[in-house]
């Protein structure tokens, strides 16, 4: 078998043929067909075409008909209870379907959330029928190779919009950062400031701009000093907090877009003797353990993580059996789940939940009016 295929490869033009017709060294032409990561895009796109034009035979990378039904888990690391609920939500799925899921953390050892160099060539050695990516950024390189070896991938909570065709399954972070809003403002509040995560990231983009929205719909001025990022960090954000307290009219309630960054925020009113939601109150985002854990108790948005990642999987399984869907983008709806960190400002009395739900629907009918 092996020699046969050889034999494929030598009848037609060599790789120096190949390299000399698309400009570029025998070395670098070999990587393209060999699917190595360190080719810049360009030079892989005149490589390829040289090697479609010539006629090169190239043996083929991948098969997702004869590949063993296993894919390939990238998270961002394994040590948060974010990655916990991931990994159940595909776990579960993966059962139902009779699939083998092999976990990394690749992400965890390079910059902006990509998978270290080296690491694709060893998924195809693993024979992985495809891949579901957590909470990454791909580079335009690593794009291009997974659509060179004609590998499926979904990604889980992209860090940047992926590029037209790629598919995502996500949460409705617009819709999440609006209601989390809304509930402040429905107990009273109009100091209200918000502490996201990093600048560039889609999701925290998402949930700020819902923030926005909701003061717009409720009149309120936009205060460009009651905007924080804190990179979804829990430490930074204990600091952004201790930047709002010391602001000349502090806010009186913070929406903070992570439930690990909120207790960052716990920790900075605690220092300053200050109580929650007695002095401030706090809602976070996720909805993860800590929320509960935390006291008070935190209230929150709710994110379905578990559900997005099985939604991730059952994706990537239409992909692998050659079906596309009519939509790229999955969105699964959020929701306010309330505990104890939120009340009226110290000074007003607190409000009835029916009232709340009178402003609240006050405030969604604006807001579709806009």
């Amino acid at each position: 078998m092996v020699r046969t295929a050889s034999a494929s490869v030598t009848a037609g033009p060599t790789l120096a043929v190949v390299a000399r017709e698309a400009g570029v060294s025998v070395p670098t032409a070999s990587k393209v067909v060999n699917g190595r990561e360190d080719v810049a895009p360009e030079t892989r796109r005149r490589v390829t075409e040289a090697l479609d034009r010539l006629g090169y035979v190239r043996r083929p990378r991948f098969d997702a008909s004869k590949a063993p039904r296993l894919v390939d888990l990238v998270v961002h690391s394994l040590d948060s209870s974010w990655s916990g609920a991931v990994l159940h939500g595909v776990e579960e799925a993966a059962h139902d379907a009779g699939l083998e899921v092999v976990v990394s953390a690749a992400l965890t050892r390079t910059r902006a959330g990509r998978p270290e160099r080296g690491w694709l060539d060893k998924l195809v050695a693993r024979g992985s029928s495809g891949v579901l990516f957590n909470l990454a950024e791909l580079s335009d390189s690593q794009y291009a190779w997974l659509e060179q070896h004609r590998i499926p991938f979904v990604m889980i909570d992209p860090v940047q919009e992926p590029p037209e065709g790629v598919a995502s399954v996500g949460a409705a972070n617009w819709q999440g950062g609006l209601t989390a809003t809304e509930h402040l403002l429905s107990l009273g509040h109009e100091r209200i400031a918000v502490i996201a995560g990093h600048r560039r990231t889609m999701c925290s983009s998402a949930r700020v701009a819902g923030y926005r929205s909701a003061l717009a719909s409720a009149g309120l001025r936009h205060r460009a000093e009651y905007v924080r990022h804190a990179g979804f960090d829990e430490s930074q954000a204990r600091r952004r907090m201790g930047e709002l307290l010391d602001l000349p009219e502090p806010p009186t309630a913070v929406f903070v877009c992570s439930d690990r960054m909120a207790l960052g925020v716990y920790q900075a009113l605690t220092e300053r003797g200050l109580s929650v939601p007695d002095d401030v109150s706090v809602v976070g985002f996720d909805d993860l353990p800590e929320a509960r854990w935390a006291s008070p108790a935190l209230t929150t948005v709710r994110q379905p993580l578990s559900e997005m990642a099985a939604t991730a999987l059952r994706s990537l399984l239409r992909l692998m059996d050659g079906h596309h869907p009519e939509s790229t983008r999955t969105e699964l709806s959020t929701r306010l789940v309330e505990r104890a960190s939120t009340a009226a400002p110290r000074g007003q009395p607190r409000r009835t939940a029916a009232a709340r739900a009178g402003i609240r629907r006050a405030a969604g009918f604006v807001t579709r009016l806009r």
